[in-house]
């Protein structure tokens, strides 16, 4: 019988990407440019959420987004049209995350030169996104809370890169069954001192507190 060899493609793969990443954050940090990348499930809030922050801290720093989908610019559309910000939307061709590569190829096509704050919205999906560093200074993970307060218990790598975590929808709280103390429970299992809001973008109520976290994060890299 042959003998067969076995590679680990997967690890040498992400080893790759994490180097990539440690150059985008050096090229970042010498442009004084911050790049926040919001990861969450299909249908969390993220555009809606991004909406509220862009428009309260466009009057602060000059900001550009990257929309990523499988497809179409529905959401590239709608950030533009509701914040006028420079916004660009990145197709994957399929693929279920962004890795560091492609995060580079659209820093470059939106062109930073003249921004502070860069938005990656990444696509939506509590697994693939969290296995690739993107050379973001900060990863946002948004839950909704009708997705339930037992995911940092499914999807623990999503929560053990979170650098921050929003649970949005709370207004609609009485119609599901989610305990946010739970909910921070098992958050705090996987990342034990990750800072979480609650909130609901929809009414506007606790962005306010998410907001001022994100620029005291963003102040360090562009001030």
């Amino acid at each position: 019988m042959n003998r067969i060899d076995v590679y680990e493609i997967k690890e040498d793969i992400t080893s790759r990407n994490n180097e990539q990443a440690k150059d985008i954050k050096k090229d970042l940090k010498a442009r004084k440019c911050f790049l926040l990348n919001v990861m969450s499930s299909p249908g969390s809030g993220k555009t809606t959420l991004l909406t509220r922050i862009i428009n309260a801290l466009k009057n602060k720093y000059r900001i550009g987004v990257i929309e990523a989908d499988i497809d179409s610019k529905v959401d590239a559309e709608t950030i533009s049209s509701l914040t006028g910000v420079k916004t660009i939307q990145m197709h994957t061709g399929g693929a279920c995350h962004i890795t560091c590569q492609m995060s580079a190829e659209a820093l470059t096509a939106l062109g930073i030169d003249d921004l502070d704050l860069v938005i990656l919205e990444n696509i939506g999906n509590l697994v693939c996104p969290a296995e690739f560093d993107t050379g973001s200074n900060l990863n946002l993970v948004l839950l909704s809370v009708p997705e339930g307060d037992d995911k940092p218990l499914k999807y623990p790598l999503m929560f053990e890169v979170a650098s921050a975590v929003a649970v949005t929808k709370k207004d609609v709280l009485p119609i599901f069954d989610f305990d946010f103390e739970k909910f921070k429970e098992n958050v705090h299992k996987r990342n034990k001192d990750i800072p979480i809001f609650y909130l609901s973008a929809l009414k506007n109520e606790g962005v306010d507190e998410l907001i001022a976290y994100l620029e005291k994060e963003i102040d360090k890299i562009v001030k």
